[in-house]
C-alpha cells in the first residue's frame, strides 16, 4: 500500500507507517503555509498513485474522494473529520479514521491560563506597567488590578468530551466545584455533578463551551442563556463559534452583564467587524484559533491514528462496504 500523507508527521511516525503497510509519500501541507485545496488535492494524489491519504486540514470533498475509490481508508489528524466529506466516503466503503483528543491537553492548559489571567486582570496590569504607570511609593497597580482566584469557583462545562472530562480532572483540586451537561454522557466520575444547561449558566462562575457543530447544537447558546448567567460570571468559548449566537454574547458583553469573555473561535476566521466589536473589548481575552496550537499535538495525533490503524490492519483492514452497518462510520480511539 501507498500512503499519501499531507499532515504534519514526525519521522518515527512515518517508519512506523512504512514498516507496516509499504511506502509513504509525504507532502505536508505546512510548508504551503496553507491546506491542500480540492484541485491540488487531486493531482497529488494522482501523481503518488496512493491507495490511502492521512491528511489534516485539506478539502477533502466529495468529488476527491469520488475520483479516487481505490482509497483503503482516509486518516484525519483532527479532533473530528469536518474537512473530509464523510458520507461519500462511507457509500464508497471507505473507513474515516480521525484523532479525537489529540489537542486536549493543550486546549485546557490554555483554559485554565486565560481563565487565571481574566481572574487576576493579568492584561491589564502588563499593560499599565509597560505604559511607564509605576509611580515611587504609589500602591495604584496593587489596588487597581487586584483579582481572584480560581479556587472555590463553580466552573460550567457544557459538553463533557475528551476536553471537558480534562478540565474537570486537572482543576477539581485547587479546588473548584465542577457541573456539566451533556445529554450523551451516561456514566462519569461521581466528582463532577451532572444537571441540565439551565443550572450550568446560572450557577456557575465560570461557563466553558465543548461542543461540536451539528445541527442540534448551532446557535444552541443564546441570549437566553447567557441572560441567566451570574454578572460576576466568566464565558468561554474555546470549541467552535458557530455553537454561539454572537449578537447575544456582544450585548451581554456591551450591557456589562457578564464579567468578561475568553474567546478563541469566531464567526468569521480572519473576523468581520463584528467580531471585531467583541475581540477589542477591555473585558474580552481573544486569541487567534490556537487553543489547539501546540508541538506536541502533532506528536499526539501520529501516536494516536497510528495505532487506531496497527489496530485496523491487524483486524484484517476491511473496507466498509464489506461490513453489514452501512451507516455513516468513522473510526477512532
Amino acid at each position: 500500500m501507498r500512503i499519501l500523507i499531507t499532515a504534519p508527521y514526525h519521522e518515527k511516525g512515518l517508519k512506523e507507517l512504512e514498516t507496516q503497510f509499504g511506502e509513504v509519500v509525504y507532502k505536508s501541507w505546512k510548508p504551503n503555509g496553507r491546506a491542500y485545496n480540492e484541485t491540488e488535492l487531486l493531482e497529488l494524489l494522482a501523481d503518488s498513485k496512493a491507495d490511502a491519504l492521512i491528511t489534516e486540514h485539506d478539502h477533502v470533498t466529495a468529488t476527491v474522494i469520488a475520483a479516487n475509490p481505490q482509497l483503503q481508508f482516509i486518516g484525519v489528524c483532527r479532533g473530528t473529520p469536518s474537512n473530509v466529506a464523510v458520507a461519500t466516503a462511507t457509500e464508497m466503503g471507505i473507513p474515516v479514521f480521525f484523532t479525537p483528543a489529540r489537542n486536549a491537553q493543550a486546549v485546557v492548559e490554555m483554559f485554565i491560563s486565560n481563565v487565571i489571567m481574566l481572574l487576576r486582570n493579568t492584561i491589564p496590569g502588563i499593560d499599565w506597567l509597560k505604559g511607564r504607570n509605576w509611580q515611587e511609593g504609589a500602591h495604584d497597580s496593587y489596588l487597581a488590578f487586584k483579582g481572584n482566584e480560581l479556587a472555590g469557583r463553580t466552573i460550567g462545562l457544557v459538553g463533557f468530551g475528551a476536553i471537558g472530562q480534562l478540565i474537570a480532572k486537572l482543576v477539581k483540586d485547587y479546588p473548584c466545584k465542577i457541573q456539566f451537561f451533556d445529554p450523551y454522557v451516561t456514566e462519569h466520575d461521581k466528582a463532577f455533578r451532572k444537571t441540565n444547561i439551565e443550572e450550568v449558566f446560572s450557577t456557575s462562575d465560570i461557563v466553558s463551551i465543548h461542543l461540536p457543530v451539528t445541527n442540534e447544537t448551532k446557535g444552541m447558546i443564546n441570549g437566553s442563556l447567557i441572560k441567566l448567567m451570574k454578572k460576576d460570571a466568566i464565558f468561554v468559548n474555546t470549541a467552535r463559534a458557530a455553537v454561539v449566537k454572537r449578537e447575544d454574547l456582544l450585548d451581554a458583553l456591551e450591557k456589562n452583564a457578564i464579567r468578561g469573555a475568553i474567546l478563541d473561535v469566531f464567526d468569521n476566521e480572519p473576523p468581520d467587524a463584528l467580531d471585531y466589536r467583541i475581540i477589542d473589548m477591555p473585558h474580552v481575552i481573544a486569541t487567534p484559533h490556537i487553543a489547539g496550537a501546540t508541538h506536541e499535538v502533532e506528536d499526539h495525533h501520529v501516536e494516536i491514528l497510528n495505532k487506531a490503524l496497527m489496530q485496523w490492519y491487524a483486524k484484517g483492514n476491511k473496507k466498509i462496504a464489506e461490513l453489514a452497518n452501512k451507516e455513516i462510520l468513522t473510526i477512532h480511539i
